[in-house]
This record gives structure tokens, C-alpha cells and sequence, in this order.
């Protein structure tokens, strides 16, 4: 692979805060209603995980895999489940947890599809958005940091499958 990671963006430090801090806020709105957090793999899972340990109300967690890049560092357009949720979220209050809100059809598919599963709620909470995420008004609850539209990877994201392992979030650059 040619490509390697450059400047960084969010730092270890920022991160840990930012995630802490929004866990608070979550844990503050879904005081007494026990959500179901769903996290989106396989480039939610840090995050998720991270989260989840930092709310202070308890909680049901659970995945899906969606796919929509394959190896590419640009989206298909075309979005298909690849790993189905293992509870029923009928009358449940959902929390989906995305790693990055790019061009947001991945989000929108998703809202669609839980929605038609008859939830008591469904909010969401990402990572990353990016410019054009903000422009389609998606309605995204929670966001951890806005960025420029460029690739990024760490703290879960990946390129082809590299990069995950760390600590922090950087531009994807070419050497």
C-alpha cells in the first residue's frame, strides 16, 4: 500500500475527552429509558466501546456490518447489510453509533431500515462528519468532531483494512 497516515487531526487526548463528554450527554438524555446502542462495524467498534464504558446508565449493546466501501477509499453508493442485529429493537429506544458520516447514504439506509423496525426511538451518534453530511441535514444527534472532507483513518477507521490500531485520527495522505 502506498498510501500512509499524515497529519493528525484529533489527538489520543482529545479523543479520550471528547468521547467522555459525549457519553455524559448521552447518559443525561437517556436517563431512565436504557437504550439499545447499536454500533456499526467495523469502524464504530473503538468508539462504541469507548462510549459505552463512559455512560453512567445501563445499557444494551449490539452491531450491524454494513458495507459500502469494500477496500476503496471512495463509497460505492450501494449499501447492504452484512451482519443483522441479533435482538428485536420493537419498542426500543436505539442509539446507532457510527464511526464517520461521510456522504451519508450509509446513515440514511440505516435510518430507514431500523426505523421499519418499529422502534420507540432511533437517534444517532457519530464520530466524524464530514462537510457533505452537514449540507444533507441528517439529523444527527450526537457528533464528536466535524472535519474537512478528506480520508481518514485510526481509532477504528481504516484504509483496506490498515491503520485501525491507532490511537488517534489522521489524514490518510500519499507519499
Amino acid at each position: 500500500m502506498s498510501d500512509a497516515p499524515g497529519e493528525v487531526l484529533v489527538s489520543r487526548e482529545r479523543l479520550t475527552e471528547r468521547v467522555a463528554e459525549m457519553a455524559a450527554e448521552i447518559s443525561a438524555d437517556y436517563a431512565g429509558r436504557d437504550p439499545l446502542v447499536i454500533g456499526i462495524l467495523k469502524g464504530a467498534v473503538f468508539f462504541t466501546a469507548d462510549l459505552v464504558r463512559e455512560m453512567s446508565i445501563p445499557c444494551e449493546l449490539d452491531f450491524m456490518a454494513v458495507s459500502s466501501y469494500g477496500s476503496a477509499t471512495h463509497s460505492s453508493g450501494v449499501v447492504r447489510i452484512t451482519k443483522d442485529l441479533d435482538v428485536a429493537i420493537e419498542g426500543r429506544h436505539v442509539l446507532l453509533v457510527e464511526d464517520v458520516i461521510d456522504s451519508g447514504r450509509t446513515l440514511r439506509y440505516l435510518m430507514r431500515n431500523l426505523a421499519a423496525r418499529d422502534p420507540a426511538s432511533v437517534e444517532t451518534c457519530a464520530l466524524l462528519s464530514k462537510p457533505a453530511a452537514d449540507r444533507l441535514d441528517l439529523g444527527t444527534r450526537y457528533v464528536g468532531f466535524r472535519l474537512p472532507d478528506v480520508f481518514v483513518v485510526g481509532y477504528g477507521l481504516d484504509a483496506a483494512e490498515r491503520y485501525r490500531e491507532l490511537p488517534y485520527i489522521s489524514v490518510l495522505s500519499k507519499p
